[in-house]
């Protein structure tokens, strides 16, 4: 098994990346569907419901997929030989990041389901405050894997 991870690692990197900006891009996005829902949409109408066919979507259809690949290449990353070296800091500060992210994920599916069940509370202004989430994660994972500050 470790001859064909370090063989394809190359590929499972590219998968990884590919996977990570997908899930990105979804994290980004879903907060700002809910800033337009909750300011300009409201809960009830024809608007409101085409917001939540949208948000539903990229959940499913984008989010989901994305952090599942993203978790299984990553996984089999930490699986190749010689890839990481627990020793150091950046993998334990990249890990903590991307449990953070993916906390931030169902936090997200749960403020979708709310939307859905007319249940939801929050603000624009708190949505926004939320989106700077995913982007202080980024910083992190990438300082912590390319720069390896620790």
């Amino acid at each position: 098994m470790s001859d064909f991870l370090i063989s394809a690692y190359p590929w499972i990197k590219s998968l990884h990346v590919i996977s990570v900006i997908a899930w990105m891009a979804g994290l980004f996005y879903m907060p700002r569907l809910f800033v337009y829902h909750v300011e300009s949409v409201g809960m009830e109408g024809e608007t409101a419901k085409l917001f939540q066919t949208m948000e539903v979507r990229l959940l499913r259809a984008i989010m989901n997929p994305a952090m599942i690949a993203a978790w299984t290449f990553g996984g089999l990353l930490i699986a190749t030989p010689g890839i990481v070296d627990w020793s150091f800091v950046w993998p334990w500060t990249k890990a903590g990041a991307v449990l953070a992210m993916t906390w931030f994920h169902h936090w997200l599916g749960r403020r979708r389901k709310e939307f859905l069940n007319g249940t939801q509370t929050l603000t624009g202004r708190q949505y926004r405050l939320m989106n700077e989430v995913p982007t202080l994660l980024l910083v992190i994972i990438v300082f912590s894997v390319i720069a390896r500050p620790f």
